[in-house]
Parts: C-alpha cells; structure tokens; sequence
C-alpha cells in the first residue's frame, strides 16, 4: 500500500505506519490523514498510545535537518534525532506540532496551535507556542462543568435565532446530557447517544439523571 492509499483513511495510514514499525496503540484515531504527518523516517522512536485522537494537521517529528545549515557553513555533518512517546488517552486540537525528544504522558489535551517542545506530565490540558501546562485535567473538567450548561442553552438559542425554526433533539449531539436521563436513552434515537459516551455508557444508562425533566423544558430555560 503507497503512502497516497494509505491516508484515505485512519484505519489504512495507521496499518501503514505500524507496518513501518511505528508503535501505535488499539483506538487510536486520525481524523485527516492526509493532513496529518507522523514522522517514520526512523520509526522506532515514535510511540502512540491507546484511545488517542489527532486533529487535522497534526505532525509529529522525530529529527530535524538543522544540519544542513551546518555543512552549508562550512562546519561538520551531526546527525540530530529524538524519541516521541505519547501517552495513551491523548488528544491534539489542530494544528499541532510536537518536536523530537518530547515525552506527552497519559490522558492529556493538546490545545490547537501548540507547538510542543518539553514534556508534559500526565492529566494535564496544555497550549501555546512554546507549549506549556495551562491546568490540571481535574481542573478544566470542573471548569467544563460550570460553564457546560449555559453553552447548551445558548446553542438552543442559536437554532431559532439563526434558522428561524425550533430545535429538535437530533441538533443536540452532545448536550443530551441536560435533557435525556440514562432509562430514557431509547427515547431518543435520533441522537448517536451510544456512539457519543464509548466506555461510559453503561454507566451513564445506570446512573446519570439529567437537569431538566423533558426536552420542552430544556427548551423553556433557553427561553424557547
């Protein structure tokens, strides 16, 4: 399979990269292969773990030809390489670049635009160029849960004000959570709710209760 096959899909460019003997983990994911550039000149320093998932044009490298500027000069030819390992539960936002001799532990969010340079520890959400810890995962996910409720409704509103209709279940892929309790899951399957939780579904279906009792009073505190 040629690398131009290969990157039609995730499935394909991740069978074509282990083929060349880069590590990759079960349930790892690439979104835009052909966007996407994961360095196997020398693929035995490239490591990726399980569940993780890469955004469009992500690249990852593990050299860099700094030395051509070297022998241009006039000064000797030194080779320059180093490992990349990533954790497993990793996700990159767009445009990422991740350098040679950088280590990403488990369970971390790259945000869009970084450029990673140094390791960064496990749960960590990071960001920037140069990328840098901005928090603990513990503590964006609490951050996430204040501020998640209000962007629900805000996008509900968003639906009459933009397209002039009401909204219907189907829109809200991801905000369910407000207004589908866990034995209501089969009430509504027009939203991927399964395919949205993965591992957390079954206890989502045992134990979470949502804030509002039906759809039309989700709509009525968006003040629908």
């Amino acid at each position: 399979m040629s690398l131009l096959i290969a990157q039609r899909s995730s499935d394909n460019y991740i069978r074509y990269l282990r083929k060349q003997g880069v590590e990759i983990g079960d349930r790892t994911y690439i979104q835009d292969p052909k966007h996407t550039q994961i360095d196997y000149s020398r693929p035995s320093l490239v490591s990726i773990g399980e569940n993780c998932f890469f955004n469009s044009n992500v690249c990852i490298l593990t050299h860099d030809w700094v030395t051509n500027v070297f022998i241009n000069s006039g000064r000797d030819f030194i080779n320059s390489s180093g490992k990349v390992s990533i954790g497993n539960n990793v996700s990159f936002g767009q445009n990422v670049m991740v350098l040679k001799g950088v280590n990403i532990g488990d369970n971390c969010f790259i945000g869009a635009g970084s450029i990673v340079t140094k390791n960064i520890p496990p749960n960590s959400i990071a960001a920037g160029s140069p990328c840098k810890v901005i928090m603990s995962l513990q503590d964006y996910y609490q951050k996430r849960k204040e501020k998640s409720e209000e962007e629900a409704l805000e996008y509900a509103r968003s639906i009459k004000e933009r397209f002039g209709r009401m909204p219907i279940p189907a829109d809200f892929r991801e905000e369910f959570i407000f207004f589908v309790s866990g034995n209501e899951v089969n009430n509504y399957p027009e939203i991927p709710i399964r395919a949205q939780l993965g591992p957390t579904y079954d206890k989502y279906v045992h134990e979470h209760s949502a804030k509002y009792n039906s759809f039309k009073a989700f709509l009525k505190a968006a003040g629908i």
